[in-house]
């Protein structure tokens, strides 16, 4: 009988380990995303559209892969995503104050997707 019961509880930790390992994974994608948005950010507002292109295109390839593990946060990460492109078009352009705009509204919507 105790060895059913440690068979259960060793189950029961290696299940939590598992989960907790996915979920930290998750919140790493929306963290980087969020962390790359902020430097293309600030790199926008300095009027330097090539680290702004930079780090845009690293935030959404993160912010793709967040949605991708969120379904219920997709909304506003599809939103991020479209701010994001938008601020990738926008740095291409050489129009660094116009993409630091997008990646600020991008990084609004990555902290509302509750990721």
């Amino acid at each position: 009988m105790k060895a059913i019961s440690t068979t259960i509880l060793g189950v029961g930790i290696l299940a939590f380990c598992l989960s907790a390992q996915t979920y930290a994974d998750d919140a790493g994608h929306t963290s980087e995303a969020m962390e790359h948005a902020g430097e293309a950010k600030a790199h926008g507002e300095m009027g330097h559209a090539k680290e702004s292109l930079k780090h845009a295109k690293e935030s959404l390839d993160h912010a793709k892969k967040a949605r991708d593990d969120h379904a219920a946060s997709q909304k506003h990460m599809d939103e991020a995503i479209k701010h994001l492109e938008e601020g990738i078009k926008s740095a291409e352009g050489d129009q660094a104050k116009e993409a630091a705009k997008h990646t600020d509204e991008a990084i609004k919507h990555m902290r509302q997707s509750g990721h």
